[in-house]
Parts: C-alpha cells; structure tokens; sequence
C-alpha cells in the first residue's frame, strides 16, 4: 500500500496571509508540520503542495519536498487531486498546514487498512468539543455521525439541536483527511451543490451525491493557527516544550 502526505499550503490567507511562513521558534510553520508528518512511517513521502514561490523557495531551503499546482486552484480539495496528477498512489493525506503541534497518532488513525480502489473513499478524525467558544465559532466544522462513523452531516452551526437530550458531546472535523484517486476525481468533476455553497464546507459535496465520509475519534490539543493570536499561543507552546527537553 502506497500513501503519500499532502500539506497544501498556500499564502493568500484572507484572515493571515503568509501564513505558512510565520515565524515559530525560529522555523516557520511549515516546517514544523512537516517534522510532525515525517513521523508517520506509513507515508512513502511527505509533500508541500503551494502555488507560492515564496513557500516553494522556503521548503526547499529546509530539503521539504514540493509540488507546485495551479494558481487558481479553489480549494485544498483540488490542491490535493493536482498532486494525484503527479504522483500515482493507493492514498493521499492531507495534513493542515497551519497546525504545527498535529500529533503522528493522529495522522496514523485517519489511515484504512485495506485498499479500496474501486469506488471513492473518504475517511477523517474528529475530536469531541468541550469549549463552548469553540462550539460557536463557524471557523468550526461540526458533524453529526450515524453507524461505522459514517457522516451524515456538517455544519458551521452547532449540530445536533439538543431538543431532546443533553446527554452527547459534540463533534468538530480535524484537519486530517484521507482520499483515494476516485474520491478526489470525483470532487474535482462534479459541481458544487446548494448546500456546500450555502456552508462553504467542501465536505459536503461528497455528502450531497451520496458519497460516504468515514470518521474516526482521537484525542486532539492541536491548536489550528487561524488568527495571530493562535500564533502566539502555539509560540509559547512549543517554546515550552524546548525547554523541558532541554
């Protein structure tokens, strides 16, 4: 089984633009996620997929594979299949570029045991949420599962409504995701629907045409940098944790 890691990385971040390259600990972030990639011993590689030149030249300072794709490419969904384009593999994983204290583990549990080819696969990893601040923040995927971890919905709203029950948890996407060559074909050819547009969530064209996505819980501190204050918390973090190891 060949599985190949995608960390798409691009600058143009409306809320934080070159945010690939912010400075932590005197590494910019890509290179922290990329340490914790290259843990994982089931990748046959581990790539940067950027349309940036100014990434492309930072990775390959640091020897940090990559593969460059289109400059109009909609979203790290496409970003992904571009490298399928160039890169024949079983899977491909995406690992968020702006999460820098990801855990190997849990990389590793987004991975199938088997290979399926023959019709799209889909599988990611949740963490349960326990913030309410969190809860209310649309940045926030929410799902809701059914049997197997099979999804039946996402949202940026607080999903489920609790009308009957208060006895649950509720459930945010992490930015771990694992595709074959058919599930990322797939995307790429088909339309956007009504709902991905009204959620801006890409998950949901899967969803919409009937095309399972397959999760499985972990247990996750990983701060996702969206803003600079995340920035500055996951600075003091991994500063802290230089210093216990030495």
């Amino acid at each position: 089984m060949k599985i190949i890691g995608v960390i798409p990385a691009r600058y143009a971040s409306t809320r934080f633009p070159g945010k690939p390259l912010a400075d932590i600990c005197g590494k910019p972030m890509i290179w922290w996620v990329y340490q914790q990639a290259r843990q994982v011993e089931q990748f046959a590689e581990v790539v940067v997929a950027t349309d940036d030149e100014r990434i492309r030249g930072v990775c390959e300072g640091y020897g940090i594979p990559v593969r460059m794709t289109r400059p109009d490419t909609p979203n790290h969904i496409h970003r992904i299949w571009e490298v399928t384009e160039q890169v024949t593999a079983d899977y491909y994983v995406s690992v968020n570029g702006d999460e820098p204290l990801i855990q190997p583990q849990n990389i590793r549990a987004v991975l199938p045991d088997t290979v399926i080819a023959d019709e799209p696969w889909f599988g990611g990893v949740y963490r349960e949420l326990t913030d309410p601040a969190e809860l209310m923040d649309p940045a926030n995927v929410k799902i809701v599962l059914g049997a197997g971890g099979r999804c039946l919905y996402q949202s940026r709203s607080p999903i489920p409504c609790p009308k009957g029950s208060l006895l649950f948890r509720y459930k945010k996407a992490i930015g771990i995701e694992c595709f074959n060559k058919k599930a990322l074909d797939f995307f790429v050819r088909t339309p956007m629907g009504v709902l991905e547009k009204i959620e801006d969530i890409d998950h949901l064209r899967f969803l919409e045409n009937g095309v399972p996505i397959w999760y499985k819980q972990i247990e996750s501190e990983s701060i996702s940098v969206d803003t600079k204050n995340d920035l500055e918390k996951v600075r003091l973090m991994i500063a802290e944790a230089q210093a216990r190891q030495g």
